[in-house]
């Protein structure tokens, strides 16, 4: 149970609580786990279960997508009064975590378990508004980040990533991949165009950058055109 002036806060936080009936706010207060974790810490993961709804009272956690290599995609991050889309659509689907969520600064949360989390989605029309909120604009970020993944700003990406690197840079085209979010044909297609252009030497486990300064200048016509 949350103590009095934490709950306010959750309500300035959270404003459509303030909104909630008398005995919907009371079931939610009622039934509201203090959770703490540090940074760094692993707050759920690929495939794991999804059991509880958190409302953030302080720190903040990043939403990733691991790859075998160890690296990862930034999805999105939570801080104080945000609400994690992908939990909220686990717990709807009854389905497992498809990404991983680490703790960025250390966190105060309050959990609210999936029983009563289901209980006050279908009878209260402002917890409702709490958890469906940040889904558009979740969405549409999520989008843009695909668009920019899977389409013309990956060259841009590419260019400034090598330039960044020079001379020389030690990785294979899979690991290039991963570090860009995309697959390793798309990579390797782009690294022999610019290996033509005599702008980088391809060689097995390594990509030797051959004129930084035409790969930065890539990068910024590319963003420009963007625009």
């Amino acid at each position: 149970m949350i103590q009095p002036p934490d709950f306010n806060q959750l309500i300035r936080l959270y404003p459509p609580i303030g909104e909630m009936t008398p005995a919907a706010q009371r079931l939610l207060r009622d039934n509201l786990q203090l959770a703490t974790a540090p940074a760094n810490h692993v707050l759920f993961d690929l495939d794991s279960p999804c059991s509880l709804f958190l409302l953030l009272y302080a720190g903040s956690i990043r939403v990733i997508k691991p790859a075998l290599s160890g690296r990862e995609l930034l999805l999105y991050r939570l801080e104080p009064g945000d609400s994690c889309v992908l939990t909220a659509s686990c717990l709807l689907g009854r389905s497992n975590y498809p990404a991983r969520g680490v703790v960025e600064t250390d966190l105060t949360a309050y959990a609210l378990a999936q029983p009563v989390f289901n209980q006050l989605l279908e009878s209260s029309t402002p917890f409702r508004a709490l958890v469906f909120n940040h889904f558009a604009d979740r969405v549409a970020d999520l989008m843009q980040l695909v668009e920019e993944v899977a389409f013309g700003a990956l060259d841009q990406r590419l260019a400034a990533y090598l330039a960044a690197r020079a001379p020389r840079l030690e990785a294979t085209h899979q690991q290039i991949a991963d570090e860009l979010g995309t697959v390793r044909e798309v990579v390797s297609r782009r690294l022999k165009q610019l290996e033509h252009a005599g702008l980088v030497r391809l060689e097995r486990g390594q990509v030797q950058v051959l004129d930084a300064v035409r790969l930065g200048r890539l990068a910024g016509a590319l963003r420009d055109s963007s625009h």
